[in-house]
């Protein structure tokens, strides 16, 4: 099973401090020191989020590691013309379309596929032309990955996010959906990957639940643990986990 490591979080942090003064000689953590440490730790992919708002990750970190780092690049972005244009220009292995909200700090719950489905088409078919393979990062509901599959998206991303969120019986009935989705998924001929919430406690219970699982994209998790064993352990220990479990 890959391991996709979005390193977003390590733009927040350097946000928090320099969002106004990203030129300056001071600025720290470095977006793409932490991509070439993911690389060294077992990534076999990198995930960045480029936000309409710019919140965390700005346009020149994904050139940078798009031209220096040699691991695929996932760019997740919004369905709008800028954020088009950008992927065009930045030309990333794989794009993966996700729903934006102003008032969220990071991206909560899927894309409504059912509904975007005409605004989706045109977008896809561009990235399509271009190379650039597109993911729809979905709820584990049948119906989105029927529209998943009527747009012709070679790959999804099941939200893990409430199953996440939730234990007990509830998330035994989080994992119920996800495994109804991925063979559903499967069934379509459509890659099922796997992102949002999961960490180092909970991925024994997701991999054992859900088949047909090709990529996990994972992120805070990995973030939070490198505070303390840096970033290149964080993402070892989670390669070993995967592993491990695989």
């Amino acid at each position: 099973m890959l391991l996709g490591v979005n390193i977003d979080h390590i733009a927040t942090l350097r946000q928090a401090r320099y969002a106004t003064m990203l030129d300056s000689f001071n600025v720290e953590p470095s977006v793409l020191d932490a991509a070439y440490a993911a690389q060294r730790g077992g990534a076999d992919s990198i995930t960045l989020h480029v936000r309409g708002d710019r919140r965390h990750m700005q346009d020149a970190d994904a050139l940078s590691v798009r031209e220096s780092v040699a691991l695929p690049l996932n760019l997740e972005m919004g369905n709008t013309p800028e954020m088009v244009d950008f992927a065009l220009r930045l030309k990333p292995d794989y794009v993966c379309m996700v729903p934006e909200k102003r008032e969220e700090i990071t991206t909560e719950g899927g894309l409504d596929a059912v509904f975007h489905e005409k605004e989706l088409a045109p977008t896809m078919e561009r990235m399509a032309d271009n190379g650039i393979q597109v993911s729809l990062f979905i709820d584990p509901e049948l119906a989105q990955v029927d529209a998943a599959a009527r747009l012709g998206a070679p790959m999804i991303e099941l939200h893990t996010g409430c199953f996440a969120n939730h234990a007990g019986k509830e998330r035994t009935a989080e994992l119920a959906r996800l495994k109804r989705a991925a063979e559903l998924a499967h069934s379509l001929g459509i890659q099922v990957n796997a992102g949002h919430g999961i960490n180092y406690q909970n991925l024994e219970q997701l991999m054992d639940g859900v088949p047909y699982l090709h990529e996990l994209n994972i992120g805070h998790t990995i973030v939070a643990r490198a505070l303390f064993v840096g970033m290149e352990q964080a993402v070892r220990e989670m390669r070993q986990a995967i592993d491990r479990l695989s």
